[in-house]
């Protein structure tokens, strides 16, 4: 009796213990599991009262809010303060800590939070000049009275929340990792936008080109790397006509010009987001009005990226995509336009080579004389740690990343050189809350045009209808004037001749209203032909899904919204279509085995979709990408990062250089052929899919080959959805690959009453809780549409409401 008296007491303490004590970076788990304060009280009904009353600070008048049945907020405000403010308080109470942790990423002050682990995040970020950034951007906003309306008032609407939450309300994910949220402040808006430029404007190869010419030649590298891909269907309808006339192209630098003629050997360097839109005119669709389609691919996180949102006051009633943190919609329409993006993929990234005077690094060689560098010192608080202070040399480009081996982290960016600076269009000023502001109130393209002159980056293909049958796309941002290719390589920091020249002016930009063939559209490929005067860049997706979309829409007629649905969730391959024959031609069926016969017929048989059930999908898209290796085996850099060719590049080798000298396995002893390659490629690949998944049969299907997935923002377990079967792949119109995919879908018809449908994977609510979290992810996966509750005054009648929320000050 004494010994179990005595193990029982020794369990109970053990566990008063555990409950007391923290592991690593999880809370105290008596705190955790506290029925008072822990994660139960994040537990969220479906079912809540129809009528709420909350005073909050801020307000200057009487605030009406109807949520729909997927708890979608429809604000009704008496002006545009009280507007954006309860914007910023419902936003803030749905996703609270995706708000913080987005912004943490940005401003690298993750490690506060989660300690030394994010060190290195934090440290890149503050290196790369994310702060800098933002700051020059808020300095810009606030000069503008709209812009600083917004951006104050929201953040006054983020406050208000936070300073009524108490512990026990708290998001799960702050009991999870232990911390209280933050006070909201201006710059946290902007720099939701720096994180937007960082995804989708903030990847570069011009280390990884540097290399490749260093390592083969101008010759190979001009010829490997075109500046024109072998397949395209621009943007801008070919031939469209350029009613400016083009300011004077800056000569290339004298070292670019050796670069590219072998004069000179390269300097030694130390190793260092696709989207769909389209509109049609009313000619093409049943109604007579324009229809405008937009999916956006980023990647895919619950909570979603995007926040859905009504917002009306006397001067805007808009409906659309918001970005939590972030006033105003960003993808939307109101009862006159209808506007969406894809990225554009300008070069606006470049790496300048730095001489330094000494190892002191104040003075650096420009414009032939020495001139001074600045310093900013960072404080990094790391939590249970003490802070780290980081300096960063600033030259007249911008931050040197890193000015010495040491600070770059093993498993950093391999893209990233040691001993450069880094000249980056986000560092710069600028204020897209106000093309924002502007496009959420448009009446007209002359309005659509006017509020594109405010957005500078990440810059995007903005494809705009309106009700007075107009359509127009431009792929638009703030493009530095360059001459052809310059950022391509890393450059000379030491050459005005290799700075940016200002910029392309803003209705010099390419763009298109009205086109003869009825429709425009942007699927991230390059923004014109060759004729456009301007350089933009060198690279950009591939033409696969443009193509299949300018197909579908050359034959349309008498379209409607399902047509458009349906053609989001098309997943025939363009890619396949171009390039299977070939395949197919220089395959050795002989060489073959019966289970690699069987796999052959399975390809042979194949529809060229990329549908959820193919078998045939899962074959094709191994071979090809075995083959891609294959060929560019020379790529394979063990000590030098190296960048492959284009598959646009391998496509054209494929189909009309059968005999090049690529095809040989570098290797081997043996001289391979391209149909040496096509074999290997094809029984490699096949024998790799039957170790993984055995024979042909219902494993192989392409929903179950592909892994598509959504996390938890922070990849927390049991937060996301876990493995869904999908059709789709990367290069067709449903570019649903792992765990990036369309992040929202909308559709638009346009008529004397507007009506919208869209979806995103997820629900409104952050909170893993809620019924709210989840709710649209099923009607997403089947590629199924929500109508858009868009109402007119906070008086108007519609079963589909069931909370009204009324606001009033304190």
């Amino acid at each position: 009796m004494k010994f179990r008296a005595f193990l029982s007491t020794a369990i109970t303490l053990l566990l008063i213990w555990a409950l007391e004590a923290k592991f690593g970076d999880f809370p105290r788990f008596g705190e955790f599991l506290n029925p008072g304060t822990g994660f139960w009280q994040n537990a969220e009904s479906k079912n809540a009262s129809s009528t709420e009353d909350l005073k909050i600070e801020g307000l200057q008048g009487k605030v009406t809010v109807k949520f729909d049945e997927h708890r979608i907020p429809h604000i009704f405000a008496e002006n545009d303060h009280d507007l954006y403010l309860v914007q910023g308080y419902l936003t803030a109470r749905d996703r609270l800590w995706q708000m913080d942790i987005q912004t943490r990423n940005a401003a690298g002050t993750l490690s506060e939070v989660v300690g030394p682990k994010a060190l290195d995040v934090d440290r890149y970020h503050r290196r790369m000049g994310m702060t800098y950034g933002a700051e020059n951007s808020l300095k810009t906003m606030m000069n503008d009275p709209e812009s600083r309306m917004m951006i104050e008032a929201y953040t006054e609407g983020v406050n208000s929340y936070i300073h009524q939450l108490k512990p026990k309300e708290y998001p799960i994910e702050f009991k999870l990792l232990d911390y209280a949220p933050q006070e909201w402040s201006p710059i946290d808006c902007v720099y939701l936008l720096k994180n937007m430029s960082e995804t989708l404007a903030g990847d570069s190869k011009d280390f990884s080109m540097t290399n490749d010419l260093k390592v083969f030649g101008a010759a190979t590298v001009n010829d490997l790397f075109p500046d024109y891909p072998f397949h395209e269907d621009p943007i801008v309808p070919v031939g469209t006509k350029w009613d400016f006339k083009p300011l004077l192209v800056p000569k290339p630098s004298a070292e670019f010009i050796a670069r590219m003629t072998d004069k000179i050997k390269d300097k030694e360097i130390e190793p260092g987001v696709g989207s769909n839109n389209w509109a049609i005119a009313g000619s093409k669709s049943a109604n007579g009005y324009p229809i405008l389609a937009n999916d956006p691919h980023l990647n895919l996180t619950f909570p979603s990226i995007w926040y859905q949102v009504q917002m009306t006051s006397p001067t805007v009633n808009v409906y659309g995509a918001s970005l939590p943190g972030a006033p105003g919609v960003v993808i939307g329409y109101n009862q006159n336009i209808s506007w969406g993006v894809t990225n554009v993929d300008a070069d606006v990234m470049d790496w300048y080579q730095v001489k330094f005077k000494d190892n002191g690094k104040n003075e650096y060689w420009y414009n032939n004389h020495w001139n001074k560098t600045t310093k900013k010192v960072e404080v990094i608080n790391i939590k249970g740690q003490k802070p780290l202070i980081d300096t960063v040399i600033y030259t007249h480009h911008g931050p040197v990343v890193y000015d010495n081996i040491v600070q770059k982290p093993k498993g950093g960016r391999k893209d990233i050189p040691v001993g450069v600076a880094l000249r980056w269009i986000a560092h710069d000023g600028s204020d897209e809350f106000k093309s924002f502001y502007l496009l959420n109130r448009g009446k007209n393209y002359d309005d659509y045009r006017k509020a594109l002159t405010y957005f500078t980056a990440p810059a995007q293909n903005f494809i705009f209808a309106d009700k007075d049958n107009d359509i127009a796309i431009t792929p638009n941002g703030k493009f530095p004037l360059k001459y052809r290719d310059q950022g391509k390589f890393v450059l000379d920091g030491s050459d005005t001749a290799d700075d940016w020249h200002g910029w392309i002016p803003y209705n010099e930009n390419p763009t298109v209203k009205n086109p003869p063939q009825g429709f425009v559209r942007s699927a991230n490929e390059s923004p014109a032909d060759l004729t456009y005067p301007y350089y933009i860049n060198w690279q950009f997706e591939l033409y696969d899904r443009g193509k299949r979309i300018s197909d579908l829409l050359t034959n349309m007629k008498n379209a409607t919204v399902d047509t458009m649905r349906l053609m989001q969730m098309d997943d025939y391959s363009m890619r396949a279509h171009d390039i299977l024959p070939a395949l197919l031609k220089y395959l050795n069926a002989s060489k073959l085995n019966q289970t690699q016969t069987e796999a052959l017929s399975l390809v042979k048989n194949w529809n060229l979709h990329f549908d959820a059930d193919s078998e045939g999908a899962s074959v094709f898209n191994a071979w090809w990408l075995k083959f891609y290796d294959l060929v560019w085996d020379e790529f394979d850099g063990e000590n030098i990062l190296l960048n492959k060719p284009s598959f646009d590049r391998t496509e054209k080798l494929l189909l009309t250089e059968p005999d090049s000298k690529w095809f040989d396995i570098a290797k081997t002893p043996a001289k391979e052929t391209c149909t040496d390659i096509v074999t290997i490629a094809f029984t490699q690949s096949v024998n790799e899919m039957v170790k993984q998944y055995g024979n042909a049969g219902k494993k192989w299907q392409w929903g179950d080959v592909k892994d598509s997935h959504i996390n938890h923002l922070a990849n927390l377990p049991g937060f996301g959805t876990g493995h869904f079967s999908a059709g789709g792949t990367g290069a067709v119109i449903d570019a649903l690959k792992g765990g990036n995919g369309p992040s929202w879908r909308m559709v638009v018809q346009m008529g004397p009453q507007v009506k919208g449908y869209g979806v995103f994977p997820g629900g409104e609510s952050g909170n893993p809780g809620s019924y709210y979290y989840d709710d649209m992810f099923e009607t997403w996966k089947d590629g199924k549409l929500n109508e858009l509750l868009f109402l007119t005054s906070p008086d108007e009648k519609s079963d589909r409401i069931k909370l009204t929320l009324t606001l009033s000050s304190k």
